[in-house]
């Protein structure tokens, strides 16, 4: 693409998001403060789709207590990268027990999402940080939750929530839910666009 047609469509998104700089900002600023979990599941055949939830439910047991006293969102990966090879083996055995062999990947990686609804909250689209859990070839549908803060993970202690690392802002616009769906949307298109600039 034409460095000309490039700066056209970076143009004509970044007039429509125009209207609604604040939202688009608060955004783009949700990713530093929160990190996800990735699990994919080798297949969407429903024995695959069992297990993934088998794997789940072992990496969120073993990850109990993992945020415990954990401040921010450098904290929380350093936690989960000091965890990785217990997790790592974990899933595993878990796939072990369960009878497969597949080989299991945990990694912290940088990816995008899509816009997610969890729970109460919406999580808007961009790139993420990330553990992932890959179980085989990884071509199966996948589930995720937000680990820092704490949403999905068992804790000994009072975990923080997502109004003690967002902003007033931001929190509005995690929990508005369908008040902001088109917002969301034009969001999630200003990101593909984006990417899709950066690796032409």
């Amino acid at each position: 693409m034409k460095l000309f047609e490039k700066s056209l469509c970076l143009a004509l998104i970044l007039t429509v998001l125009f209207s609604f700089t604040g939202f688009a900002a608060g955004c783009e600023d949700i990713p530093n403060h929160v990190l996800r979990l990735h699990v994919l599941a080798n297949s969407d055949s429903e024995v695959d789709q069992a297990l993934k939830l088998k794997v789940r439910d072992r990496i969120l047991a073993e990850s109990k207590g993992l945020m415990d006293n954990v401040k921010d969102k450098t904290e929380a990966q350093e936690a989960v990268r000091a965890a990785l090879p217990q997790l790592k083996a974990a899933a595993q055995d878990e796939i072990s027990k369960q009878g497969f062999d597949y080989p299991v990947n945990v990694e912290m990686v940088h990816m995008y999402f899509t816009t997610r609804e969890y729970q109460t909250v919406t999580l808007p689209a961009g790139d993420y940080d990330s553990l992932r859990v890959t179980i085989g070839k990884a071509a199966g549908h996948n589930w995720w939750c937000v680990i820092f803060p704490p949403m999905c993970l068992p804790a000994a202690e009072e975990p923080k929530e997502l109004g003690d690392v967002l902003n007033a802002n931001q929190l509005g616009i995690v929990e508005g839910k369908g008040e902001f769906e088109v917002k969301f949307k034009s969001v999630e298109l200003y990101e593909q666009l984006k990417n899709y600039l950066e690796k032409k």
